[in-house]
């Protein structure tokens, strides 16, 4: 048996594409609206990504769910297209710019009404949220922004996500900076202590896997 990744070449990840790939047409324009536009692109999940967290989503019967880090759209969007009618996307991001192209395509495909995006620092509405009684309320986080405010992320995301619920943090391979003791940068740093906290954290279970930047997910287990 192998104990490594198959390593993902070109005609590999084309092959999954056509192989695996059903990306709704909204969330292909909004793809390509971005890669094409904003400089910062390669901050968007990847369309693989965002069908595995559909697929998660569906797993769990996610209803009411958490993204801190909005960027354009793209895994809100994944999520509103996925949670029922009712459910809500509570989305934190500090972006107009970027989180206005989000809302364009939100109501595009039909779910702004499905999501509420709060435009301030991420650690304030966490922080809100738990103050007006949401702890232990919503069955799916999923957090992807500035990787230096993981940990503080994470420890409020924990406290909002019921047991059982899912946490899903993204970039925690960081392109392999975080395998490499001599990568020593703030973000680097973040990541690497936040995987080594969730590897011995008993509140939640576990799993670090090798999809697009690195998902670390984590169900919650107890507080």
């Amino acid at each position: 048996m192998s104990n490594q990744f198959l390593a993902l070449t070109e005609i590999l990840y084309a092959y999954i594409l056509n192989n695996s790939l059903r990306e709704p047409e909204v969330l292909r324009r909004l793809r390509e609206e971005t890669e094409a536009s904003n400089p910062m692109a390669i901050m968007a999940i990847s369309p693989v990504q965002g069908q595995f967290m559909m697929l998660l989503l569906r797993l769990i019967g996610a209803v009411k769910t958490l993204e801190v880090g909005v960027f354009t759209g793209y895994s809100s969007l994944c999520t509103a297209l996925t949670i029922p009618a009712h459910g809500r996307v509570y989305a934190c991001d500090v972006s107009e710019e970027w989180t206005s192209v989000a809302q364009r395509y939100w109501a595009e495909a039909g779910v702004a009404d499905k999501v509420t995006l709060k435009l301030a620092p991420a650690v304030e509405t966490l922080d809100a949220l738990l103050a007006d009684g949401h702890a232990g309320t919503f069955d799916f986080a999923f957090i992807d922004a500035d990787k230096a405010n993981y940990d503080a992320y994470y420890e409020r995301a924990l406290k909002l996500v019921r047991n059982g619920g899912l946490l899903v943090f993204d970039n925690m391979l960081w392109y392999g900076k975080v395998a490499d003791d001599n990568e020593q940068d703030a973000d680097t740093v973040a990541l690497r202590a936040l995987n080594a906290k969730l590897h011995n954290d008993d509140r939640v279970f576990t799993s670090l896997i090798g999809v697009g930047d690195g998902m670390h997910l984590a169900i919650k287990q107890h507080d």
